[in-house]
């Protein structure tokens, strides 16, 4: 039973936390057609874009309702309503992602009711999903944000589209609810993995579509790919719902009581064990549509045993080097999980655990404490060990002691690819473990040659 402590500051120094607003829009960039809207001052959307555009290096879509100091203090209403006018008209959106921020949740803006006059005034743009979801800035991290936009987006009616005639042979479909410590090319091979029990991924909010990297023949005033509208519409027909992070658990409750749709958490699809019971249930899933009695032995694809040896092998490999290493970790609460948990089963101890805001995940940690806190709390508690993982702003903390740093997390701008490094499934967990593996072989033989030197120069 970890401890969860948060030190009592009153000021955060090196902040390592982003924003709730952050968290939404980076959902709500993952459907199609999408353009976030944020409803507060010009500077919040700014710093969110910088942000995302840095770690990504993509055009990301956003838009701001700009409110001045006016129009705070008599509300925001028209505000809301010209900015959707504008952005129906110039970016021809398929969604609109609205969320708030700091300013106008302090300021308590009754956005429910804004939104029903807006509908009752503008019957024309009745086809439009406008997905609200209320993210101020002054409690929650990037994780709980995020979190709370899934939710926002499988609660809302899209209603019905056009009936397709049922084809005699449909995939069965399956919804992953993909949690903020996913990256695009995680969700890439988490959707090759599904597909190739010859399942149908629907993933929501699916990063893998819009954020990898990739170029469209032409400009783009929305997001050019993700789950699309149909996608969201059809979320009542998948068979199960697979979520992945703490963070979505109440998104795929929603879904059950929604549509009576079953599903099971994961709390990470990243280790040779994780990674085993993905896939094994995958195959149960394919299974139980043949015969609802009898448990086959699962059928995996030819592809994932033989990755699976190959894991194996880097395990044999690599846990030389992790074993008795101390690593400090400042990563959001599913990514910590994760992370950490990888590193104690290769036989590494965790010294230090930072993280942005309160989880439940925490209290279950290879961890004694966890601090919810900043980059000064992992300053005060990293020095010593072997390794740091956070993200880019760790490099501070990693120069002062001369500790590796290997970056993790949102945001990491001092590193390209990525929209396409992939750290699950068994080709991820790989990499994962031959990078950190090669970051503690390098520190060895730089400890070995500066002995070496010392004991020749005396």
């Amino acid at each position: 039973m970890t401890i969860v402590t948060s030190r009592k500051k009153s000021v955060a120094v090196n902040p390592l936390k982003l924003s709730q607003p952050l968290g939404a829009s980076l959902a709500f960039l993952g459907l199609k057609g999408m353009m976030p809207l944020f409803h507060g001052s010009q500077g919040c959307t700014a710093f969110a874009k910088t942000l995302l555009v840095r770690h990504f290096r993509e055009a990301i879509p956003m838009s701001t309702t700009a409110m001045t100091e006016v129009a705070t203090i008599l509300g925001g209403q028209e505000n809301i309503e010209q900015a959707i006018l504008v952005l129906v008209e110039k970016a021809q959106p398929q969604m609109i992602g609205l969320l708030t921020t700091g300013l106008t949740e302090t300021r308590g803006e009754d956005m429910e009711g804004v939104l029903r006059v807006f509908r009752k005034n503008h019957p024309e743009l009745d086809y439009l999903p406008i997905i609200f979801v209320s993210t101020p800035d002054y409690k929650g991290a990037l994780e709980s944000g995020f979190a709370a936009a899934v939710e926002s987006i499988v609660s809302t009616d899209y209603g019905a589209g056009e009936e397709k005639p049922p084809s005699l042979y449909q995939q069965p479909q399956i919804t992953i609810l993909a949690g903020s410590l996913l990256s695009p090319g995680d969700l890439e091979e988490i959707k090759e993995i599904v597909e190739a029990f010859g399942l149908k991924p629907l993933v929501v909010p699916d990063l893998g579509g819009s954020l990898d990297g990739h170029l469209e023949d032409d400009y783009q005033t929305t997001t050019s790919g993700g789950t699309t509208l149909e996608g969201l519409r059809s979320l009542k027909d998948s068979v199960y719902t697979i979520a992945i992070g703490e963070s979505m658990r109440p998104a795929a409750k929603i879904l059950e009581q929604k549509f009576g749709t079953g599903y099971e958490l994961f709390l990470r699809i990243a280790g040779l064990e994780a990674t085993d019971n993905f896939i094994w249930r995958l195959s149960q899933i394919v299974n139980s549509r043949h015969d609802p009695h009898f448990v086959h032995p699962p059928h995996v694809p030819q592809k994932y045993q033989r990755q699976r040896r190959q894991l194996q092998d880097a395990i044999l490999d690599t846990h030389f080097y992790f074993g008795r290493k101390k690593v400090s970790l400042a990563l959001e609460p599913d990514l910590l999980y994760q992370t950490s948990w990888l590193l104690k089963e290769m036989g590494a101890e965790i010294q230090a655990a930072v993280t942005t805001m309160k989880s439940p995940i925490l209290e279950d940690l290879p961890v004694e404490t966890v601090t919810v806190g900043d980059l000064e709390d992992l300053e005060d508690l990293a020095e010593g060990s072997d390794l740091i993982i956070a993200n880019s702003h760790g490099k501070r903390v990693s120069q002062k002691f001369n500790i590796p740093l290997y970056r993790m997390g949102y945001p990491i701008f001092d590193r390209l690819g990525n929209n396409h490094r992939c750290l699950v499934g068994y080709r991820g967990t790989i990499q994962f473990l031959l990078d950190v593996g090669n970051l503690f072989l390098e520190a060895e033989e730089a400890h070995n040659h500066s002995q070496f030197t010392h004991h020749h120069n005396h």
